[in-house]
């Protein structure tokens, strides 16, 4: 029987960016929470809004990158897997469980300049990458080259 874990999601973030360091690998953890947003018309014609916040963890160079250009209220698209955390309550003594997912590539979805909390356009960034394709990069870091608004054919 095949497997097939995929998530994909867009809303908007409901905190900083919290960045951690795990002791034994040195590996980047960056606690994300995210907000979605689903509007719909009942039958009766009455608008309606539900929001679904979502706990998401990012790994190592995504990790680093979010925590950099990514602040709360800013918009992000994700791709990642689902993963369920399983542990012992310490004061309980019961059984917990949460469903995250695991973030494994990002886009930015707004065009706000970097130094306004990030993104500086729609492009993405996966740790399986080098850098940050599109126009995504900010124009202060390194190799990436500065583009402007109206290099942005939409």
């Amino acid at each position: 029987m095949a497997n097939y874990n995929k998530v994909l999601l867009m809303g908007n973030l409901t905190r900083d960016i919290e960045l951690r360091t795990l002791p034994q690998s040195n590996t980047s953890v960056a606690n994300v929470g995210l907000a979605v947003n689903r509007r719909w018309r009942t039958p009766e014609g009455e608008q309606r809004e539900e929001t679904t916040f979502v706990d998401c963890d990012a790994f190592g160079k995504t990790a680093e990158m979010m925590s950099q250009y990514l602040r709360k209220g800013r918009p992000v698209f994700i791709e990642g897997r689902l993963k369920l955390d399983e542990w012992t309550d310490k004061e309980s003594g019961q059984k917990r469980s949460k469903l995250k997912v695991v973030i494994e590539t990002f886009s930015f979805i707004d065009s706000k300049p970097a130094g306004e909390g990030g993104g500086g356009g729609g492009g993405s960034y996966s740790a399986g990458r080098a850098a940050p394709s599109g126009p995504s990069a900010p124009a202060s870091s390194g190799p990436y080259k500065s583009v402007g608004e109206e290099d942005i054919p939409f």
